[in-house]
């Protein structure tokens, strides 16, 4: 985008004419406070009177492309661009610049603000702060309380706590769509991930599958955040539902999938890590989940009627594969 370019630099760090030749080491942050007076102003101009930002955590982007004004959120992070990684809709993220991160990259855009997450390296804050640039830190989300906060932290960084109270009301809505039925017993459920780690007790995740009718397989089992579950344990005490989150092969595994009595469901990585706005489409996927669950339930039970006794018996064919057994 044209006007997030940075101005081309000589050997003494004077601006040059465009089409110059710049040189990666003329970017270090040694020069960085040279760079001041060649780095173009910002393309737009917010729409109202607070900060302009750059997100450079993916949480961060989704929230804030949400509450920010137009023109305020001059740039998100690379990640938001990412279909693998993204958690936002990528048609949503791709209206901003996206960013690396790099620290003569972000002085670029000249914001008053930038947002990062818990873990940018501290050479890097030190160099926006040397910049007279003010760092915001957003920490990892625990649960649906931490979220809410976030949102309206960076509601408040942005002069706009109205949109903030508005998007959680969006959230708390969602989540009050997903809620079963009063007296519903909960779905014991595992969020298996890439690597075959499991999602821990204390994890946002964990609380919207309590929110939304599911209890913890994994946290029922001792099992903490991150912490590692093989094929084997699983076919051999496996949950209600698999809630398989990533493309990797044992995740959909054929013996998986030939459990009797365990469902098995797709779950967006996307939908795991952050809070804010990805919260509404979480709500709705596992409140989809619930009700396939519950679909697929009561035709089991169908099925049982018919194969009681005085009934014709239910002649089942078995692939081939599920004959030989799981493979593992």
């Amino acid at each position: 985008m044209p006007g997030n370019r940075r101005a081309p630099f000589a050997m003494d760090g004077t601006c040059v004419a465009a089409g110059g030749l710049v040189r990666n080491y003329l970017v270090s942050l040694m020069v960085l406070p040279l760079l001041a007076g060649c780095a173009p102003v910002p393309k737009h101009v917010p729409a109202v009177g607070g900060p302009t930002i750059v997100s450079l955590n993916p949480c961060s982007d989704a929230i804030l492309a949400e509450v920010a004004a137009p023109g305020q959120l001059l740039a998100i992070s690379h990640y938001s661009h990412d279909p693998a990684a993204t958690s936002m809709d990528l048609a949503m993220a791709r209206r901003f610049a996206a960013t690396s991160g790099a620290a003569e990259e972000v002085f670029a855009l000249r914001p008053d603000v930038v947002v990062a997450g818990s873990f940018l390296p501290g050479a890097t804050r030190r160099a926006f702060e040397r910049m007279g640039i003010r760092v915001e830190t957003l920490d990892v989300a625990h649960d649906l309380g931490e979220s809410e906060a976030q949102v309206r932290q960076l509601a408040a960084l942005a002069g706009r706590p109205a949109q903030g109270e508005a998007l959680i009301a969006r959230i708390e809505a969602a989540l009050d769509k997903a809620r079963p039925a009063p007296g519903s017993v909960p779905v014991d459920a595992l969020v298996w991930q890439q690597g075959g780690i499991v999602a821990g007790p204390g994890s946002l995740i964990a609380d919207l599958l309590a929110r939304t009718g599911f209890s913890s397989h994994s946290a029922a089992r001792g099992l903490g955040q991150g912490a590692y579950l093989p094929l084997e344990q699983v076919l051999a005490d496996p949950p209600d539902v698999v809630l398989a989150a990533g493309g990797e092969r044992a995740l959909s595994h054929p013996a998986l999938k030939g459990l009797k009595g365990t469902h098995y469901e797709k779950l967006d990585p996307s939908l795991l890590f952050c809070g804010g706005p990805t919260i509404e489409r979480a709500a709705e996927r596992l409140a989809e989940v619930r009700t396939n669950v519950g679909a697929r339930a009561s035709t089991s039970s169908a099925r049982t009627d018919l194969e009681r006794p005085g009934k014709p018996p239910l002649v089942l064919s078995l692939s081939k594969d599920m004959r030989k057994g799981p493979q593992t």
